[in-house]
C-alpha cells in the first residue's frame, strides 16, 4: 500500500495540545514526573489517552513539550525587555538596569517562569542535555545581538559577545534569581542594589 509502519506524532489541534500540556505541567509539579501517568494527564485534560500518545508519543516527549512551552514565555519576556529598554536610550547604564529590573519583575509574576524553574530543578535527570543548551543559547541570543550592536557603536568593547552576555547575566538578573529565599522574595531595594552593582561591574570591564 506504500504506507510506512513507523508511528508518527500528530500535530493535532492547538486547543487540545494546550489542555494536555497544562494538565501535564500541573501533574508533573504536584505529583512528580515518575508518579504521573499518561492516563492521569488524559483525564485531567479531558481527552483520550490515545490522543495524548498520538500528539506526544510518550511521557518523556510530553515533559519536554511542557518545559519548552514554558521556556517560550520566558524568551518572550526577555524580548519584551529588550524592546522596552535596549533599542532606544540615552544612558546605557540606566537602560541596562531598567532592562534587568523588568526581567526580574516579569519573572517573579510569571506562572510559566516559576513552573519552568521548578520542573527543571526537580526533573533535570529526565531532560536531555540538548534542552539546557538550547535554552541557554536562546536566552542569551537577543541580549548578545544588542551587545554586538553596542560594540559596533563604540558603547562597549566586546571581542567575545557570547562571553560578555554570560558575564552580564551572571552579574545581574541571574544573580538575583540565585539568591537564597529564606524570607520570601527580596524587596525592590535589594533587587535594585544587586542589579545596579552588577551593571556597574559589567561596564567597568566592557565599557570604552
Amino acid at each position: 500500500m506504500g504506507m510506512t509502519e513507523k508511528k508518527t506524532i500528530r500535530k493535532g489541534s492547538a486547543d487540545k495540545r494546550a489542555k494536555i500540556t497544562v494538565a501535564a505541567r500541573d501533574l508533573f509539579l504536584s505529583e512528580g514526573f515518575d508518579r504521573s501517568s499518561m492516563d492521569a494527564v488524559a483525564a485531567q485534560a479531558g481527552v483520550s489517552k490515545r490522543t495524548v500518545y498520538d500528539y506526544y508519543g510518550d511521557k518523556q516527549n510530553l515533559l519536554l513539550a511542557v518545559v519548552e512551552e514554558s521556556s517560550m514565555a520566558v524568551l518572550e519576556m526577555i524580548e519584551q525587555g529588550i524592546t522596552d529598554h535596549l533599542l532606544e536610550f540615552e544612558d546605557l547604564q540606566q537602560a541596562l538596569i531598567l532592562f534587568c529590573e523588568q526581567i526580574v519583575a516579569s519573572a517573579n509574576g510569571s506562572a510559566d517562569y516559576m513552573a519552568l524553574i521548578r520542573l527543571v530543578m526537580v526533573e533535570e535527570a529526565n531532560l536531555p542535555d540538548s534542552f539546557f543548551e538550547r535554552l541557554d543559547n536562546a536566552t542569551e541570543e537577543g541580549i548578545m545581538r544588542r551587545f554586538i550592536e553596542f560594540g559596533q557603536k563604540g558603547l562597549i568593547d566586546v571581542p567575545d559577545p557570547e562571553m560578555a552576555t554570560k558575564h552580564f547575566a551572571a552579574l545581574t538578573f541571574l544573580l538575583v534569581f540565585n539568591q537564597p529565599r529564606r524570607t520570601g522574595s527580596m524587596d525592590a531595594e535589594q533587587t535594585r542594589r544587586i542589579i545596579t552593582d552588577g551593571v556597574r561591574v559589567f561596564l567597568s570591564a566592557y565599557a570604552h
